[in-house]
């Protein structure tokens, strides 16, 4: 253990960091390093691990899931809550007894809780109603109090959002979503995070991201060190059924832009810097596309620079409002003639939010998506602190500072660098374990960032630098 919390010799982070970006331009353990070397920037290849993690995700026990939930007939967060057959409190019951068989597998590693609350009449909530989320958590074995969150919904609805009776199967709104997170949870469980990662099933989603935002405020309560959270809604095919043509490679990523739990201190700030395009939702964007988007997954992640849809909302804004960086993972286009409609028969063909319009192999490709992202994010270390630009000085070269990080298997820090045009970081330096570092090139001109790095060459999200004051 000693060995594991020693930091690396220069030689030796040269050797893990080679294959990504170059030699080191500091000595480790130096308080300062003067870079000069430089590479462009290549995607994060997944490890031996996260490989046999990708391929045992199985579409057959996600189609399963999503029939079995559709089988409930209506989740309807006012429908029944204590019929065995019918109804979100049976939906509830069957998804908490799969999510402890999972987790007792896992060695103790991992918990599930109902998370149950009174939500107040509210214009969805015509009466006091009990509102269930079911939560697996996965502890950390070495940094448990850095989390990381995914979520789907377990509710359904028709075009009425206060019908609380129709059939409303809600296959893939959102049981594909559900059904993708259940999956990870399983897989999850037999294996060992550094960080904790928590696999949830949030109801009151139609009505008004009631059990996301109670979450939510929950960690914001406790405290929590949120570093990253995920929706995953509607995700049940790359195929909308509306005479376009089918694209089954490709999720859409929503990050946004302006932080919507910003201080007007933090708007200066963030305009003195770079804008919207280096909020730390962005940041998770980048890092998905970076870590996920290879031929272990099969996807592209086409990452969309907004909250989320006009005239909608997912879970993922819950935790946006308590400042945790948060995105929404949803199929390439979806049908609005046949999302959240009656079940009907029209011209033979039965329609509605079933099963047969979910393509499960595309589901667990997502589902593949979300795995090499929370994986990545909970073996690597965490997220640079406190990093500033220094802005005291007219100087054609660039100083950053940051907070020095407790990580076992640090094994330095990346200074990256894009032009103010460039969406995704295009340059990096590796500047050894130090918590300063100067750059030979103009603040005026690129956009500056900072990312950790362990000792198997996991990288962090980038964390954008503040002024100095």
């Amino acid at each position: 253990m000693a060995d594991r919390r020693a930091f690396l010799s220069a030689s030796a982070a040269a050797a893990v960091a080679a294959p990504f970006l170059g030699n080191p331009a500091g000595a480790l353990g130096s308080p300062e390093s003067t870079a000069s070397p430089r590479t462009r920037t290549r995607p994060q290849a997944p490890d031996r691990e996260l490989k046999t993690v990708l391929r045992e995700i199985d579409p057959r026990r996600i189609e399963r899931v999503v029939r079995r939930l559709a089988d409930f007939g209506t989740r309807h967060t006012l429908s029944a809550q204590d019929d065995p057959v019918r109804g979100i409190g049976a939906a509830r019951d069957w998804i908490f007894e799969q999510m402890q068989r999972y987790a007792a597998a896992s060695g103790g590693r991992m918990t599930v809780e109902l998370q149950s609350f009174i939500q107040p009449v509210s214009p969805r909530v015509p009466e006091p109603t009990r509102i269930t989320n079911i939560v697996a958590t996965l502890r950390g074995t070495t940094d448990p109090a850095r989390t990381y969150v995914v979520t789907g919904h377990y509710d359904s609805r028709v075009t009425d959002v206060m019908n609380a009776t129709s059939d409303a199967p809600g296959a893939d709104d959102d049981a594909s979503g559900v059904a993708a997170v259940m999956e990870l949870a399983r897989v999850f469980a037999t294996r060992q995070t550094a960080a904790t990662v928590v696999f949830a099933a949030v109801a009151a989603e139609e009505q008004g991201l009631y059990g996301s935002d109670h979450m939510a405020q929950a960690y914001r309560d406790a405290g929590a060190d949120v570093q990253a959270m995920f929706s995953n809604d509607i995700v049940g095919t790359g195929d909308a059924h509306d005479g376009t043509p089918p694209d089954n490679r490709t999720v859409r990523l929503f990050v946004e832009g302006v932080p919507t739990a910003e201080t007007p201190a933090q708007a200066s700030t963030r305009q003195s810097v770079g804008g919207e395009n280096d909020g730390p939702s962005r940041q998770l964007g980048r890092f998905v596309r970076d870590v996920a988007e290879n031929a272990e997954t099969g996807m592209k992640v086409r990452v969309i620079w907004r909250r989320d849809r006009y005239l909608r909302g997912s879970d993922h804004v819950s935790f946006l409002r308590r400042g945790y960086p948060a995105a929404r993972f949803t199929e390439p286009r979806e049908n609005f003639r046949l999302q959240h409609q009656d079940v009907r028969v029209e011209d033979g063909v039965q329609y509605g939010d079933l099963p047969r319009f979910c393509d499960f192999f595309y589901i667990a490709r997502v589902a593949r998506v979300n795995a090499a992202t929370l994986w990545s994010l909970a073996q690597a270390p965490s997220t640079p602190r406190g990093v500033v630009i220094d802005t005291t000085q007219l100087t054609n070269a660039t100083t950053l500072r940051w907070q020095p990080a407790t990580d076992e298997d640090l094994a330095g820090y990346e200074v990256v660098w894009r032009e103010t045009t460039e969406p995704d970081w295009t340059h990096g330096t590796l500047v050894g374990a130090v918590t300063s570092a100067t750059i030979d090139i103009s603040k005026d001109n690129v956009q500056f960032g900072v990312r950790a790095i362990d000792r198997a060459g996991h990288r962090s999200p980038v964390a954008a630098p503040v002024p100095s004051s």
